[in-house]
């Protein structure tokens, strides 16, 4: 069910970059999760016949024309990307001043790449109208971490990692892994996932999609909203003020689109990154539930919490109904957020579900501002169809 836990070294956030429904700051996320007015939109152009509410970044996208060898994989996945990296480009540069470029490595997940600009392609190619050459590499799954390698003038390990909802929080793992084997001295990870029709409408035909805003373990949830969003994080061996400190991954091959019942594979998980951090429940103090407010979902993530923490109360919270679910990016995103969390000491995200299935109630929900709340660990939680789990742990550094 899952390998042997590793014994690996904590490694740093050295700076990070994220964009979303929420903003394109840490001050937008904060603001944004802690308010009660929504941050999703309605679209039209997404489903087929019917309109859906989503969490859209409407912020700016880079411009800029690409390099010859750029084009094949120009998307806005990528644009995407670059906007994030824009925001720590300084301090990215400075890393690949100091080591070698075959020693600075990209690892991002993705689940959509640069399929929504394909499809735009598509229907003016089949309408007969004139429309630039279709570039099938910009879907290809990797065509993000070539883009980004590409666009730093790296040299070293890149890859894309797209396993669903797993993705951008395995690429933490993954990360970590070549810190400590000592194949770079820098690994730039994260995530990053578009909003695209076959996206939207698959998990329609799923019957996964909430017609209203997404209520994670709510009495009447009915389902998820999609999202977008790119996170970036570069990591090295250097202390910061937040650091990795644990990671755990296990794959309950229960089902190819539901999660096991009992949260067996989400228990090991964070039981797992626990181990791995030399930690006991009681000492984190946030947890960032993977909640997309599917009625199995958050079912057996709460079962697992309840093996995982037992009489721990520890403050909960989903943050999906402000972000919408972004897929492959969704990992990175929540490492985002419990990043701030760890940097402020001052406020944790709010849960907003309404009313709470009462077969859920026995947890500590943050359905109120928190102030002051003193956070030395955050926990988050990814699990993804086929059963693909993730929890990382995060610590702030004592000063």
């Amino acid at each position: 069910m899952s390998a042997q836990i590793q014994d690996l070294a904590a490694v740093g956030i050295q700076c990070s970059a994220s964009l979303s429904a929420l903003g394109a700051s840490a001050q937008d996320v904060r603001q944004a999760l802690t308010q009660r007015e929504s941050c999703l939109s309605t679209r039209e152009d997404l489903l087929l016949g019917q309109s859906c509410l989503v969490g859209a970044y409407t912020g700016e996208v880079f411009q800029q024309d690409f390099s010859d060898a750029l084009q094949v994989l120009d998307s806005r996945n990528l644009r995407l990307a670059i906007t994030a990296l824009q925001q720590i480009e300084a301090q990215v540069q400075a890393y690949t001043a100091q080591f070698p470029r075959q020693r600075l490595a990209v690892i991002v997940g993705t689940s959509t790449s640069g399929i929504a600009d394909n499809e735009q392609l598509l229907q003016q190619y089949y309408a007969g109208q004139a429309h630039p050459p279709i570039f099938y590499q910009k879907q290809e799954m990797n065509s993000l971490a070539q883009g980004l390698k590409q666009y730093l003038n790296w040299e070293g390990i890149a890859y894309s990692i797209s396993t669903a909802c797993s993705s951008s929080a395995k690429a933490f793992a993954a990360g970590q892994r070549l810190l400590s084997a000592d194949l770079a001295d820098a690994v730039l990870v994260g995530g990053v996932d578009t909003l695209c029709q076959l996206t939207l409408n698959g998990f329609n035909s799923l019957e996964s999609l909430s017609n209203s805003i997404c209520r994670p373990c709510g009495v009447d949830r009915d389902g998820i909203n999609i999202g977008e969003a790119a996170s970036l994080f570069l990591l090295s061996k250097d202390a910061a003020p937040v650091m990795l400190v644990g990671t755990g991954e296990s794959m309950d091959a229960w089902h190819i689109s539901a999660p096991h019942p009992e949260g067996r594979g989400a228990q090991q998980a964070m039981q797992q990154a626990l181990t791995a951090a030399g930690l006991q429940a009681t000492q984190i103090g946030y947890l960032n539930l993977h909640g997309t407010a599917t009625p199995q979902n958050d079912a057996m993530e709460i079962k697992a919490v309840r093996q995982v923490f037992g009489s721990h109360q520890v403050h909960l919270s989903s943050t999906k109904h402000q972000t919408g679910h972004c897929l492959g990016a969704a990992g990175a995103l929540e490492a985002f957020i419990c990043q701030q969390v760890l940097l402020d000491q001052s406020w944790l995200p709010l849960h907003q579900a309404g009313q709470i299935d009462p077969e859920l109630t026995d947890q500590n929900y943050v359905q109120q501002p928190e102030h002051n709340q003193r956070v030395d660990y955050a926990m988050s939680n990814s699990f993804a169809f086929g059963g693909s789990n993730i929890s990382l742990i995060f610590a702030r550094q004592q000063t």
